[in-house]
């Protein structure tokens, strides 16, 4: 009979060296091409992939009682996707958006000083409102407007421990040189 040799054991160290490698090749994920579907509601790019309810909240300005009120109102099922969406129901959700029919306090410009009218702005119409309304009050000196030009917070944030490093270096403690 022929004897057999023994296999030689290896260090416990090498067995894990020899381990590492494979491991390291099952951690790696396939990747394989997938081409993200994009619905264009009201001029903005929504994923597909996303509910009705959240990805409505991706277009500045709706939030996200007024992305409940456009399910309600249409019968659309918060849980269904962007993407399962007909032609016809993206045009029903922009009718809906442009005459929104909630009540007046869901809306974002409510009696505007200038119309003393209520409406609901969305996207780069809401940001230019914004930016008039922080020029007017900066030009007629109101305590806001002040507080906007001088980079301070405007409702009421304390200062002492906040708001130290807006447009100059943060101010530390200096330690006693000896």
């Amino acid at each position: 009979m022929a004897e057999e040799k023994p296999k030689e054991q290896k260090p416990e160290k090498m067995q894990k060296k020899e381990k590492a490698p494979a491991e390291k090749e099952k951690k790696k994920p396939v990747q394989e091409e997938s081409n993200e579907v994009l619905v264009r509601i009201m001029g903005h790019d929504i994923p597909g992939s996303k509910n009705i309810y959240t990805g409505l909240t991706r277009i500045k300005g709706i939030s996200w009682a007024i992305s409940n009120a456009v399910c309600k109102k249409l019968g659309i099922p918060h849980s269904k996707k962007i993407q399962e969406l007909a032609k016809d129901d993206i045009k029903k959700i922009e009718n809906f958006l442009s005459n929104l029919d909630v009540y007046d306090y869901m809306k974002n410009r409510r009696l505007d000083i200038g119309t003393n009218e209520t409406s609901h702005f969305y996207g780069h119409d809401l940001d230019m409102k914004k930016e008039f309304d922080i020029k007017r009050l900066k030009k007629i000196k109101s305590y806001k407007g002040i507080r906007h030009s001088l980079g301070q917070p405007v409702r009421g944030q304390r200062t002492r421990s906040h708001f130290r490093s807006k447009g100059r270096a943060a101010v530390g403690v200096k330690k006693k040189t000896q």
